[in-house]
């Protein structure tokens, strides 16, 4: 049934003024607000915090119904039967957006908190010196608890009238003085920000202060808009399609000096900007002239569908692959926060990585590193959600991975009798054995294109300081942006990309891998790693918290697990990592977005400096992509691919993707092969892996002199990487080998865009 304000009392019916006429009276309105929005906080406390409940109370997502196994239909796949990963009728965690019975279109937006403004560099607009990137995309200490919130938007336009309902959600605690900024001043004198709207939300229960609790209903603390403030003349009333910019600014109850009480953080906050579409929803934007103003941008650029990262006009590229999908929901922003801050929290203190010495630590988690280990947090082979460091001659690769297997082995699954299944580099016991792992040389040939342009290969050559293993396999860490995505695809319209025998005679064949789950121990389709060993986000958290840190989990309960011991799973011992923390983990992993791809010009003012990522020619991209079709590539970097209904995060279900991936394992040749068998993948089959990202690594790494692809990161850019391709795609090789120069970079230009 829909809910309405019953009084005028308990909303804030905002008709668009005449320019010059009641305007003050709406900035009146606001408590404490800037006239940009907002500002950020950077107080800090030395006193011990008190939990919120969103660091106490478990976000745990609802149990899936159980899958049935099902036939696996096509012959030679390697399987009879598998299990889904979720089954029809999977309830969603969340529920972000439905229509009610008269038409109302209602939408549940998360968001978190920010430093500054989206469209703020480090710098003034015009000034031609570039200081450095803004602080749009960072996130402020204090994030992961008692800051996130979500407008709940009731769009009333399908329904016949011109009426959008913009109730403020808090999920923890009580915000003060939050103002909303909406529909952005198109003033030539406006650059970074400006606002037409400013406004508090008022709640008729607290006086008609600017005070929302998290207990508030929904007409407490409303926003009505009217009419259309975009248009020319002021009454204009909405069509679908209009687009409203949101910006919401948080502010936290505080002491004098400006100390959260509830927690003694942070408590004064910019917050995300996202474009609201009339009759539509959320949408990922970006900017076109004269000023960046918001506009959606194309469906042919949503990688992530709608859950990908609109532009970015703060000058942190390097910062894109750590946003939450741009469609997330209210609660789930809580999961996303709170599975980030594990992500980057320390096993050995307990501390953040980001501002350690302010962000509290989270001390349930000290101590727990295992007695071997590569590294200390997640966040360390994943550096900014990126990939491994370079690996260098001479330096231990501890932000890769050394998977391994005994000389018995035929499957890869029977462990090292050294290492286990992989080699855990570091060791905090005094006089353990040294087991790092160092590239000590690269093999160096070239390879001559038709038309005599050269390209430099290297191989590594690597040095154990432990026993050699029998059979083993180096592999980076990849990128960690759109893995939701990946596994909400339903397991059908994969296996149909699959073709065994080579049916339709092009060369290519391509096949699924198998992974059991170690907790259930059924069997799915392998999704994740370079070899699809995993079936989920849970598993693979699982298992790189075991092999990389020594962290036991729900997943693999035990340290004997990484000795491959039997039965290790038996175990009723207390994990590591409980059960709520590992579903926030996966969560986070789940719900980071995918960078939408940077193929258009953006709308620079006269007199702007262009930020590097957004330096494009369209018309070279677009040539790219046709010809990167004409050598088939996409017959194993498959451009879309549609997720299916199922998935527990609604935000994940129903998106046209274009991940550029059929997660078929195939065979790259013997020059790609390492020694190790993983389930269906011999030693020369690898995963293809998906290239949205690809594009954004540079920035992410800090340069492309530190990019590096393929498993092993041997080649140094994406000319060596499409070298290095053989096997099955011997064929799409030559192909862009046989282009010209102007054509081959015309497709680099394509990969650098995704």
């Amino acid at each position: 049934m829909k809910t309405r304000a019953s009084s005028a009392g308990r909303e804030r019916n905002l008709a668009r003024p005449p320019p010059a006429a009641a305007l003050p009276a709406l900035f009146a309105a606001m408590l404490s607000l800037t006239a940009c929005g907002g500002a950020a906080d950077s107080s800090t406390s030395d006193a011990s915090p008190q939990p919120s409940p969103a660091s106490t109370a478990p976000s745990t997502v609802a149990a899936a119904p159980e899958a049935a196994p099902v036939p696996v239909p096509i012959p030679g796949l390697g399987a009879t039967e598998y299990v889904p990963l979720y089954a029809v009728g999977t309830p969603v965690a969340e529920q972000i957006q439905y229509t009610e019975a008269d038409g109302t279109l209602v939408t549940l937006a998360g968001f978190r908190p920010t430093n500054r403004h989206a469209r703020e560099r480090g710098e003034p607009w015009f000034d031609p010196v570039d200081v450095g990137p803004g602080r749009y995309f960072d996130f402020p200490t204090w994030y992961f608890q008692n800051r996130t919130f979500g407008l709940m938007i009731r769009d009333q336009v399908p329904a016949g009238r011109s009426r959008i309902e913009i109730s403020l959600r808090v999920n923890d605690g009580t915000f003060i003085n939050t103002g909303l900024s909406a529909f952005r001043r198109d003033d030539p004198n406006v650059g970074e920000y400006g606002w037409k709207m400013n406004v508090g939300f008022q709640n008729p229960k607290e006086g008609n202060k600017n005070t929302c609790h998290a207990t508030s209903a929904r007409e407490d603390c409303m926003v009505v808009i009217t009419d259309n403030w975009r248009a020319p003349k002021p009454g204009t009333p909405f069509k679908p399609g209009d687009v409203i910019e949101l910006a919401p600014a948080p502010f936290l109850p505080h002491t004098a000096d400006n100390k959260a009480i509830i927690d003694g953080g942070g408590s004064r906050y910019y917050s995300f900007e996202n474009l609201y579409q009339v009759g539509v929803g959320i949408r990922a934007w970006y900017g076109v002239a004269p000023l960046l103003d918001s506009v959606p941008l194309p469906a042919s650029t949503l990688l992530g569908g709608e859950a990908s990262v609109s532009y970015n006009y703060s000058e942190e590229p390097h910062r894109v692959f750590q946003q939450m999908a741009n469609n997330i929901g209210i609660a789930d922003t809580r999961r996303f926060v709170e599975g980030r801050r594990l992500f980057h929290t320390s096993f050995v203190d307990g501390k953040h990585s980001e501002s350690p010495d302010i962000n509290p630590a989270f001390t349930q988690h000290a101590n727990q590193l295992g007695p071997r280990y590569n590294n200390t947090r997640c966040i360390e082979c994943h550096a900014l959600n990126g990939r491994s460091k370079v690996p260098t001659p001479g330096s231990t690769l501890d932000t890769m991975t050394i998977e391994t297997a005994a000389a018995s082995s035929t499957a890869g699954n029977t462990p090292d009798p050294t290492y286990g299944i992989n080699v855990q580099q570091r060791a905090q016991a005094v006089g353990a054995p040294d087991y790092s792992v160092s590239v000590k040389s690269y093999e160096k040939t070239v390879r001559t294109l038709p038309d005599g342009e050269t390209v430099e290969l290297q191989k590594p050559v690597y040095a154990f300081k432990g026993p050699v293993p029998a059979h083993y396999s180096v592999r980076q860490a990849p990128q960690v942006v759109g893995l939701g995505l990946l596994e909400a695809v339903d397991e059908s319209t994969l296996l149909a990309l699959a073709d065994p025998t080579d049916a339709n005679g092009d060369g290519v064949k391509g096949v699924p891998n198998w992974a059991y789950n170690p907790e259930t121990g059924k069997q799915h389709l392998g999704r994740f790693g370079w070899k699809a060993g995993k079936a989920s986000l849970r598993h693979q958290s699982g298992a790189a918290l075991l092999k990389d840190l020594g962290v036991t989990s729900p997943v693999y309960k035990t340290l004997d697990c990484q000795k491959g011991v039997a039965n290790c799973n038996a175990s009723t011992a207390a994990t590591s990592i409980s059960e709520t923390e590992i579903e926030r983990l996966s969560s986070y992993l789940s719900l980071l977005g995918v960078p939408a791809q940077r193929s258009l010009r953006s709308g620079y003012p006269d007199g702007m400096r262009v930020a590097p990522e957004h330096d494009v020619d369209p018309a070279q991209i677009s040539r790219g992509a046709t010809l990167f079709a004409q050598a088939r590539c996409g017959t194993c970097h498959t451009p879309q691919l549609k997720t299916g209904a199922n998935h527990p995060f609604a935000e994940l279900r129903n998106q046209t993707i274009h991940p550029y991936t059929n997660l078929m394992l195939h065979d790259m040749g013997p020059e790609l092969a390492d020694t190790l068998t993983e389930g269906q993948a011999a030693p020369g089959m690898w995963r293809t892996p998906p290239l949205w990202g690809i594009g954004s690594l540079k920035y992410v790494q800090g340069g492309a002199q530190n990019v590096r692809y393929l498993h092993d990161g041997r080649a140094r850019t994406l000319m060596e990487a499409i070298a290095w391709h053989g096997g099955e795609a011997t064929n799409s090789r030559d192909k862009f080998e046989a282009l010209s120069k102007a054509d081959r970079t015309a497709v680099l230009a394509f990969l650098e865009s995704l």
